[in-house]
């Protein structure tokens, strides 16, 4: 592959309420369906296209990063030549490099695209859950002469105020661009992945950052769209981003669809992930699972419907849990009713304990919470 992946980690998002604000989390690094965190579609899809040199840029609560990426071979990037390369903010008594945006964070790492000899960069947003092969983007990329290509979907089913919004002409040129309108009556949105020849990226970057411009969508994209060729590619398959308490639920209830997590499973080239050292679930008398996915490690007790639990949960006798999502090491006691909601990291919920949401709005307890 004659590319150089980077996957943009998030900096302050907001936007996932208490799973990321209270807990310092990345939402590149927010678990998704069962036992993936949501970095590893972008690290899959790239190794996966023959891409063996990848960055991933995080700004902000880049420690569960930090651990989950603390070993590459599960991704097939611990080589000698090229690999994996995590950066973050550095700073010291002396100089602070905070990244003033997705540009900045870009431009202050600069050396990596300098001293790289691949043509092209992808760039992936790290909180998408998507599979593809991204030889066909580079090619389509060439054969229309593009200075960038911009992966973008129909989405009548999305709130397209939440992100960039594309105009083409017949020919999948690029006409406008707006990021986040207040109104439009457009249904295709960008998905935040684009392709660029390096030098160009190299050259748009020092210009904006001089210039004091910071943010890669508004300052490139958003600047440059009419003055450099900007394309699009249609992108035809799954794809979600975690950019909501909605969106973030209801893409790990489509990991429940047996189809859906084939695909991402079971057909070859499969998602990678860092695997945890963990015993089989374990069924005590008395436990029913039904249409759900259970992580290593867990001792169910009680009644599991329509669910999402991840490594080492533990669920009492007599209690039942439906429509939720459980993460890592959550102790769920005797009769209790969980329903519709997101239990996060090491939560207890003592016997007895009834927590009911909607699927519209699930209700979320937070890391470390004791109830």
């Amino acid at each position: 592959m004659k590319a150089i992946g980077v996957i943009l980690a998030g900096g302050n998002n907001q936007r996932l309420e208490k799973l990321t604000t209270l807990p310092g989390r990345a939402v590149a690094a927010m678990p998704v369906g069962s036992g993936y965190r949501a970095i590893d579609f972008a690290l899959s899809n790239m190794t996966n296209s023959g891409i063996r040199k990848v960055a991933v840029i995080a700004q902000f609560s880049s420690s569960s990063l930090h651990d989950h990426l603390s070993s590459a071979k599960w991704w097939d990037l611990g080589r000698k030549k090229g690999g994996l390369f995590l950066f973050t903010p550095f700073s010291s008594s002396y100089d602070s490099s905070f990244f003033r945006g997705t540009s900045n964070a870009i431009y202050q790492n600069l050396r990596f695209f300098t001293r790289s000899n691949e043509e092209y960069v992808i760039i992936s947003s790290g909180d998408s859950v998507y599979k593809m092969d991204f030889n066909p983007l580079i090619n389509h990329h060439v054969e229309r002469n593009n200075d960038m290509t911009i992966m973008y979907q129909e989405r009548p089913d999305l709130d397209v105020r939440q992100f960039g919004v594309l105009t083409l002409d017949k020919d999948e040129n690029i006409i406008d661009f707006e990021e986040k309108p207040l109104e439009t009556n457009l249904k295709t949105i960008s998905l935040g992945i684009y392709v660029i020849k390096r030098e160009l990226l190299i050259e748009l970057l020092e210009t904006t950052n001089k210039e004091g411009r910071y943010d890669f969508v508004r300052d490139v994209i958003g600047r440059y769209r009419k003055v450099l060729k900007f394309g699009g590619y249609k992108f035809d398959s799954y794809w979600n981003t975690l950019n909501s308490i909605s969106a973030y639920y209801k893409t790990n209830m489509d990991f429940l669809n047996k189809d859906l997590r084939n695909f991402f499973m079971k057909e070859y080239p499969y998602i990678a992930t860092k695997p945890k050292d963990e015993p089989p679930v374990k069924y005590n008398v008395g436990a029913q699972v039904l249409n759900s996915l259970v992580g290593g490690g867990s001792i169910l007790n009680g009644c599991v419907e329509n669910s999402l639990l991840f490594s080492g949960v533990y669920v009492g006798e007599h209690a039942y849990i439906k429509g939720s999502i459980v993460m890592q090491g959550a102790v769920i006691g005797n009769n209790c009713v969980i329903e519709n909601a997101i239990l996060d990291k090491d939560t207890s919920i003592k016997d007895g304990t009834n927590i009911v949401g909607t699927p519209e709005n699930p209700v979320i307890i937070e890391k470390n919470r004791h109830i």
